[in-house]
């Protein structure tokens, strides 16, 4: 039974929703990268990061090759960058309409 797509989206959105997530997939953004490349970057123990990394490839949002004792992660589409900046606007433009009301209602008192 195919999975409605309505559901298959709040997937997406559910294995995107971590900071620590969003953060391996920006670094994804500029090409593949081992594990421990990954791990200088981001400021969390090794296990940390393979908890996250295993929802992200669950998901299908990452992929992993193992070359001997070397994992090299890639993102599956070329579109999870332009996904990220999306989000990104629609957070900036979120925030600034949501402060502009707050100033606007301090305004009106």
């Amino acid at each position: 039974m195919a999975i409605p797509l309505a559901q298959a989206e709040a997937d997406l959105f559910r294995a995107l929703a971590h900071p620590l997530r969003i953060r391996v997939l920006r670094l994804l953004a500029d090409g593949p990268r081992p594990v421990r490349e990954l791990l200088a970057e981001v400021d969390v123990d090794a296990s940390c990061l393979s908890q996250q990394l295993a929802i992200l490839r669950a998901a299908g949002v990452v992929t992993a090759i193992r070359g001997g004792r070397k994992v090299v992660y890639a993102l599956s589409s070329p579109d999870t960058p332009e996904l990220l900046r999306a989000a990104r606007q629609a957070l900036f433009a979120i925030l600034t309409t949501t402060d502009s009301a707050g100033k606007q209602s301090d305004h009106a008192r």
